[in-house]
């Protein structure tokens, strides 16, 4: 499996944009409340900081972190912090996961990786899972950009990154997402009719993700809340 080069590059962009609007927030407001329960904008921009480390750790064959206790103390030390160390922080670490992705062999990006919670992936996709960390994260500050900013070759991915991630899930019922070109994509419950959703990319990302409550989609019954990412 060849090198992500055009992922990399991908995340690059999406990180400038990040680093644009975090600059852009006045100082004080990072202490105000993310879109995520519990989390200060603070919060969010140390967990970003910090996966952006952790994923270098999968690249480099250890564990994503030592212990999620470990993993949520670190987001809490981090969160209060000044906006310039957060962006510093925020580019040091991109700056390591690059490194390391840019020397690492090309064989490499083949072999199957450990995640969270038991879950595996092929070293290749660890850039976009990182795309996926910066544009939703971008959202959840809430400082101004929305789903519908995101890019629209990050949508077309992000659908059928969302759907794989749910495939199977006895916890959603069975759906079939329709996009409105005529793509469509099975997820949830293995058995059962599945329930049409329909709607553009975007509309559909925001409510899997659960960045939004359903707005923009069509369905013949009441839309279920998707698992927690």
């Amino acid at each position: 499996m060849t090198r992500p080069v055009a992922d990399l590059a991908a995340v690059e962009d999406a990180t400038e944009r990040l680093l644009r609007t975090v600059a852009e927030l006045p100082e004080a407001d990072l202490a105000g409340p993310s879109q995520l329960p519990g989390w200060t904008r603070g919060h969010v921009l140390a967990h970003l900081a910090r996966n952006a480390d952790a994923l270098d750790n999968v690249l480099r064959g250890r564990p994503m972190y030592p212990s999620e206790t470990a993993r949520d103390a670190d987001i809490a030390r981090d969160a209060d912090r000044p906006r310039e160390t957060h962006l510093a922080d925020l580019r040091a670490s991109w700056a390591r996961f690059v490194a390391t992705a840019e020397s690492l062999p090309e064989e490499r990006w083949g072999e199957r990786v450990a995640l969270r919670n038991g879950v595996t992936d092929v070293a290749a996709t660890l850039p976009f899972r990182r795309w996926v960390e910066v544009e939703l994260h971008r959202i959840d500050l809430d400082a101004g950009p929305t789903v519908a900013d995101l890019p629209g070759a990050f949508l077309d991915r992000a659908v059928v990154y969302l759907a794989d991630r749910y495939a199977g899930r006895p916890d959603l019922p069975a759906l079939e997402l329709r996009a409105e070109d005529g793509r469509h994509w099975r997820t949830g419950a293995a058995g059962g009719i599945p329930l049409p959703v329909v709607g553009t990319p975007a509309a559909l990302v925001g409510w899997l993700s659960g960045r939004t409550e359903g707005g923009g989609l069509t369905a013949p019954a009441a839309l279920p809340k998707p698992p927690a990412l």
